[in-house]
């Protein structure tokens, strides 16, 4: 059975582990150690304890979407894009 990956049943350096692994697993350039700023930051949460790793990817996705035009609130400016 799995270890889980919840804060409560894990450590900061097994969730950096569980990060770093997770990220790594189609990297096929040897030497690479690090984050991008931008997973840096989406993953910094669970890292440190304060959200679940389901809840970084939910928020993540969360930023991806837009809203459609007639939800979009106007912003009474000219968009080339007919905003």
């Amino acid at each position: 059975m799995p270890k889980s990956k919840l804060i409560k049943d894990t450590t900061r350096e097994e969730r950096i582990a569980i990060v770093q692994a997770a990220l790594s697993w189609g990297d096929d350039c040897d030497g690479v150690s690090g984050f991008s700023k931008g997973v840096d930051d989406m993953y910094q949460p669970y890292i440190d304890g304060e959200l679940e790793l389901a809840e970084c990817n939910m928020r993540s996705a969360a930023h991806s979407y837009v809203l459609s035009d007639r939800n979009r609130p106007s912003t009474g400016g000219t968009c080339i894009m007919g905003c």
